[in-house]
């Protein structure tokens, strides 16, 4: 069994405190121990990152840009051993942990090339003498906050930009899947990247995750989870007015017209709704389905969902692994409980026959209302609730209808119903025709609850700099 240890100024500590134990989920066995940083290790943390932060925002960006470059090389090179560290410890099946470890090399090499593209401005002044100058600039030292359902990309996601910018920072991976994170800082510490720069602190969001919100020498806290957690952070960043940039839950809608290829959207929902084993924010989480189409769409839909497979994903090629822990296994069970009580029907899966892991099957239901807590309330395991609508209104407005507004989707071969959908739809995504999934040059944004701020792209990027403006008044009088 492996143990890690917290990475602080490029050095794994000795640790004296408690120690945490990461679960294969697919199997329920201890698969490492991980240290539990106190509030002393995470304020050491914090100091080693502000210590180097003035040193390495005076490097050029471009030369930035390189250690970014190096790491991305690292990941590759480790990428099959990294892959089977990432399904071990979350669940994923292989082609997916593959992409996820690929896709975040790449997001480091893309963030890379921002070096020199990343601007200020020149603003016109009122006055005949002066020019007005507005600088980007590094915030100075910011931590993330990671969740445990793409828990090797969004160390990337987050540092990568703050790097490439000139801050520094702290990163908290969560507590259920550590792992891939420490062997992620193994992969800094063989490269050159200047200590203190990247610092890594697992342990208690209660410690932990408060210290990294609050700290007077935090600039910039950066989470992805869940709005409880969105909401904590908020509460501890305001002791200092830090600013805060959130991702977090969704419930996201995939309307299907009646002129719509129904087989494409069927396959594009399915694989929007098993995607990561159900547990992934931006993915279809209900459907509305237009009332001319809705049975022949149902019976094609449980057809295909019928087929997913479930199992350990370090043994067999399955659709599907398992759920992460016991607590998202028995949250998905007792809102199935719910949504059946109030007279949902079970098309397809819903019940669990394999114990030795928290295995959860791909579900369908029917005859549920819009106002239903299934239909309102995140579920985070794979399954797909539809519902009926008659006018492309009522779809639009139950759509919008929820506390969350994170991606949406909408199937149509008509350009004028995809036009105003795109208008009209208040999310920070909508996907047409297409499997919910963002690309690294978009921006990953959301309405509502489901965040503050965003990540990828330009706009990304620019969530971790700072504005000075600079006043320049000059005599024109000749010497």
């Amino acid at each position: 069994m492996k143990t890690y240890l917290n990475f602080i100024d490029g050095e794994f500590i000795p640790h004296n405190g408690d120690f945490m134990e990461v679960l294969n989920p697919a199997t329920k066995e201890v698969i490492s121990r991980v240290a539990s940083a106190s509030l002393e290790d995470t304020k050491r943390a914090i100091e080693a990152a502000k210590k180097a932060q003035k040193a390495w925002e005076a490097k050029a960006a471009i030369e930035r840009s390189n250690y970014l470059r190096e790491i991305a090389n690292l990941i590759r090179k480790n990428s099959t051993f990294l892959t089977e560290v990432l399904m071990q410890e979350q669940g994923k099946i292989r082609s997916l942990a593959e992409v996820e470890i690929n896709f975040s090399a790449n997001y480091m090499d893309y963030m890379a090339e921002w070096a020199r593209r990343y601007e200020g401005e020149i603003i016109q002044s009122d006055r005949a003498n002066e020019h007005i100058y507005l600088y980007k600039s590094a915030i100075g030292v910011v931590s993330g906050i990671l969740p445990w359902n793409f828990p090797f990309f969004l160390i990337v996601r987050k540092m990568a930009p703050a790097l490439l910018t000139g801050n520094t920072i702290v990163i908290k991976p969560s507590s259920e899947t550590p792992n891939n994170a420490f062997e992620f800082a193994k992969l800094v510490s063989q490269s050159s990247l200047p200590k203190g720069v990247f610092n890594l602190v697992a342990g208690k969001g209660s410690v932990v995750g408060t210290e990294l919100s609050s700290n007077e020498n935090i600039g910039m806290v950066s989470l992805t989870g869940s709005v409880e957690a969105g909401i904590r952070v908020m509460e501890a960043a305001a002791k200092n007015i830090i600013k805060v940039s959130l991702e977090l839950g969704g419930k996201a809608p995939a309307i299907v017209c009646k002129d719509a290829d129904i087989d494409l959207a069927v396959e594009a929902i399915k694989a929007s709704r098993i995607c990561n084993n159900g547990q992934v924010c931006n993915c279809a989480e209900r459907a509305y389905v237009h009332t001319s189409i809705y049975d022949e769409f149902v019976d094609k839909f449980v057809k295909t969902m019928s087929k997913v497979s479930v199992g350990n994903t370090m043994q067999g090629n399955f659709d599907m692994g398992p759920l992460v822990n016991q607590a998202g296994l028995d949250n998905a069970l007792a809102m199935l409980q719910r949504a059946s009580a109030k007279g949902a029907i079970v098309e397809c899966g819903g019940k669990i026959t394999d114990t030795t892991g928290y295995y959860f099957p791909a579900t369908v239901l029917t005859n549920v209302k819009h106002e239903d807590e299934i239909m309102q309330k995140e579920i985070f395991a794979p399954i797909l609730p539809i519902a009926k609508f008659d006018t492309l209104d009522e779809a639009i407005d139950m759509a919008n209808d929820c506390e969350y507004g994170l991606t949406s989707s909408i199937y149509t071969q008509n350009l004028d119903i995809a036009m105003r959908a795109s208008k009209e739809l208040k999310f920070g995504e909508t996907y047409i025709n297409r499997e919910n999934f963002e690309a690294m040059q978009g921006f990953h944004a959301g309405f509502r609850k489901s965040g503050i701020g965003g990540a990828d792209g330009k706009h990304g990027l620019e969530e971790y700099l700072a504005t000075h403006v600079v006043y320049l008044q000059y005599n024109t009088n000749k010497q």
